[in-house]
């Protein structure tokens, strides 16, 4: 049985666990990664989805993950944070860059002797703000263009064995973007710019996580594609 490992992928809100069905659906066995028991005590009930404690930022927890595994298809670096109320100190945009830049990278890192195995696939989840600047989370927006470049430079390093790729989400509607979907001047005001004048659903990111690491995509490596309903097409 294929097995893949989506970081970040335990809350039931989030693109990481709409890629663990969609996963889950092809016949793989899953595991995904919260931060906490708490967190997990969220996840819900599946026969292929397993639900594991992980901080990214801690390398031997990470090392520990991957070491126990006998075989890993696909990696989803979606772990995740932005903090509007601390990006703007040091400390704060430190935090935000190690969660989501050095943690895709010590992830890949622990995962790639597996995956060189199983000639398998990554996927990054990157973000609209890769593309412009977020005025309110620098530490997101600079995280995520650098998980963007860090997509292209392991593609390159590590082909023609692995897979590595990444996709830009726009407005979609996760646990992390209620506060704006919910908003009753900012959501219209978002779907309106958007070309296809809506939120995003996190299966809709989930399909395209899913086509990269699949046969389909089996010439594809280095890119980033936005998912975003053409929000990032407008200037």
């Amino acid at each position: 049985m294929k097995r893949a490992v989506i970081t970040g992928g335990a809350s039931p809100e989030g693109i990481g666990w709409a890629s663990a069905v969609a996963f889950a659906s092809d016949g793989y066995e899953v595991i995904v990664t919260g931060v906490s028991r708490a967190e997990l005590e969220r996840t819900p009930a599946h026969p292929s989805i397993h639900p594991v404690v992980l901080d990214v930022r801690d390398d031997d927890a990470v090392e520990a993950l991957f070491a126990g595994l006998d075989r890993l298809d696909a990696l989803v670096n979606c772990a995740g944070a932005a903090d509007p109320a601390s990006e703007f100190t040091p400390t704060g945009f430190a935090r935000t860059l190690d969660i989501n830049l050095n943690g895709s990278m010590r992830c890949s890192l622990a995962a790639k002797a597996l995956l060189d195995r199983s000639q398998g696939a990554i996927v990054n989840i990157a973000s609209m703000y890769a593309i412009f600047g977020s005025p309110v989370t620098p530490g997101y927006s600079a995280s995520k263009g650098g998980v963007v470049q860090l997509t292209k430079s392991l593609a390159v390093a590590w082909a023609p064995d692995i897979r590595v790729n990444a996709v830009a989400p726009g407005w979609i509607k996760t646990g992390m973007a209620r506060p704006v979907w919910d908003d009753p001047v900012w959501a219209p005001a978002i779907s309106g710019r958007t070309p296809m004048k809506r939120f995003g659903e996190p299966a809709e990111i989930a399909d395209v996580v899913r086509f990269l690491c699949s046969p389909a995509a089996r010439f594809v490596t280095g890119v980033t594609i936005p998912v975003d309903g053409g929000y990032s097409c407008q200037g």
